[in-house]
């Protein structure tokens, strides 16, 4: 997507039922790119929007290579760069090396999580189109708002905007992508 141009539609909704409503026919009406920006979470939206949650995958793949390091460089370590028979056990004798694969599995998950979280939510973003529209202030205190990306192949900026005021929405906004 260019830095210039028009971003998406916006419209702004006083109470949730009206938002959800919006959403459910916005969906309805073959829309696929667009986004609920509200003070606090709604259950039902989680249904309607659009999306797939691809942080647990990421936090399996951070696990196992956790694991997989660990395993390798431990084994590693104490069968083949400084082998050391004490007491006669096996140089390789796993029950050793539960704690730290243990420790590495959880830290490389939780670094994944942390990392691909903010991948996903496309942070760090110091600036994000929205804030341009000063109605947008109220989305974390009171007010409600669906957004309809330009990228959307449905999107037409008339027929949007008229869809958004057919759905008792109390404003409806152009926002730039500036």
């Amino acid at each position: 997507m260019n830095d210039f141009g028009t971003y998406g539609m916006v419209a702004e909704f006083d109470n949730p039922t009206d938002l959800v409503e919006a959403a459910h026919e916005i969906k309805r009406k073959g829309y696929r790119r667009f986004e609920a920006y509200t003070p606090y979470a709604i259950r039902d939206l989680e249904e309607i929007i659009p999306g797939r949650n691809l942080v647990p995958p990421i936090v399996l793949i951070g696990g196992l290579i956790g694991s997989a390091t660990a395993w390798t460089m431990e084994y590693y370590i104490a069968a083949i760069d400084y082998p050391i028979n004490v007491g006669g056990r096996p140089l390789y004798s796993w029950p050793m090396f539960i704690p730290i694969l243990f420790e590495l599995t959880v830290l490389f998950a939780g670094t994944f999580a942390f990392v691909g979280t903010l991948a996903l939510c496309g942070l760090p973003r110091p600036h994000f189109p929205l804030f341009n529209l000063p109605e947008f202030s109220g989305a974390s205190s009171s007010r409600f708002f669906l957004c309809v990306e330009k990228r959307d192949p449905m999107y037409d900026s008339e027929a949007t905007a008229e869809s958004f005021r057919d759905l008792n929405s109390i404003g409806v906004w152009e926002v730039e992508n500036v």
